[in-house]
């Protein structure tokens, strides 16, 4: 498939660009942040994407959503990535709507996909317990009791769980905690008062939560897929929230890549142009070459995810672990190419710069998806 978006895509790239800009730009979320919003994001702002279709990018239309798949969703996350756009659009609309459409029942679809599409419900994936990303060591624990399971343990760093009103949780309910087989999701309410949620602001001014949960029932209807089965769906469902991801990094950067080539063809030193200066052009036409290679990566992952969703697994790691570098890489040059000004709060690249890093080692860093290919290429 050739690596360029067809007319519809491009026509909610327009708008996804129009309405953004308009209603959600860089100024937007310096407000979000600056008035310590407990939510992280503007609620009527999110009602207004939800009411465009968003919230339901990647929902099938008996379920009220737009049916776009995972490039739409790529599209939306792209500019959002360029404005700094924050919503629980990665929690919900990506993360949460691709375990109930592609596992949940017929009665799950039904009771949440709508609530999906209609920006009435907010869901969270909850699945790492440690410092840094690894969904193959799962100790939260999952024991039979009489027709379901009693669930306890503690997650951290769940993106938008301190908002969120479903939990999916990943849970051991057999093996040990290294083992693939044996882990199981389930879909809980995040309100109920077995779960202590704790919110964890982050550099990026995005929020996150750490989730303890102590003696949860749940029943055979809480569960999403396959009863130990689960490794291989969550693995999946990290997959498309990795591409969305990176769709959102190379948004990022390829905005503050075209605000530091203005900087270069504006400020003046030793009487000249710094954009004159040979050794930046060629930091420059490097940082472009490789911003150009990380779209096609991304877009690449996006197709793939959209044509055999549980095969795009390892795509969806090289996209990610190229965004994190390219997106680094232009956000370092372009406070370096700033000068001491690209540090300050007045200027905007210093936010890029916090939004990528952050964003860059969720779910899995370069390191960990170069360990993915070498591993899957048998070194």
């Amino acid at each position: 498939m050739p690596l360029i978006l067809n007319e519809e895509q491009e026509m909610l790239q327009d708008a996804a660009t129009g309405f953004l800009s308009e209603n959600a730009p860089v100024s937007a979320f310096r407000m979000v942040r600056d008035n310590k919003v407990a939510d992280g994001f503007c609620r009527k702002l999110w009602t207004e994407m939800a009411e465009m279709g968003w919230a339901g990018i990647i929902v099938d239309e008996e379920h009220g959503g737009s049916g776009f798949g995972y490039v739409g969703a790529g599209v939306l996350a792209e500019q959002m990535g360029r404005n700094l756009t924050a919503s629980p659009f990665f929690s919900t609309s990506v993360l949460g709507a691709t375990a109930v459409q592609k596992y949940g029942t017929d009665k799950q679809k039904a009771q949440n996909l709508s609530k999906i599409s209609s920006g009435e419900s907010l869901f969270a994936l909850a699945v790492d317990e440690g410092p840094r990303h690894n969904p193959g060591h799962i100790e939260f624990s999952a024991h039979p009791s009489g027709n379901g399971y009693v669930l306890s343990g503690n997650k951290t760093f769940v993106a938008d769980g301190h908002v969120a009103d479903k939990l999916i949780i990943a849970a051991r309910t057999s093996g040990s905690e290294h083992d693939a087989e044996g882990i199981t999701l389930f879909l809980v309410d995040a309100h109920a008062p077995e779960i202590t949620r704790e919110h964890t602001p982050m550099i990026d001014s995005r929020n996150a939560a750490n989730i303890s949960v102590d003696g949860l029932e749940v029943t055979g209807d809480d569960i999403l897929g396959v009863v130990d089965g689960g490794f291989e769906a969550l693995e999946a469902i990290l997959s498309a929230g990795r591409a969305v991801l990176s769709a959102e990094m190379s948004g990022s950067a390829q905005q503050v890549f075209g605000t530091t080539t203005e900087y270069l063809k504006e400020r003046e030193q030793f009487g000249q142009k710094i954009g004159s200066f040979q050794g930046l052009q060629h930091r420059a036409a490097h940082l472009a070459t490789e911003i150009e290679m990380m779209r096609s990566a991304v877009l690449k992952s996006l197709q793939e995810l959209d044509e055999d969703f549980e095969g795009a697994g390892m795509t969806c790691s090289m996209a990610k672990a190229k965004t994190g570098q390219v997106a680094q890489l232009a956000t370092k040059e372009a406070i370096q190419m700033h000068g001491g000004i690209g540090v300050t709060d007045e200027y905007d690249v210093g936010l890029y710069f916090k939004r990528v890093h952050i964003a860059q080692q969720m779910f899995g860093d370069a390191g960990f998806h170069s360990d993915r290919w070498a591993k899957q290429s048998g070194y």
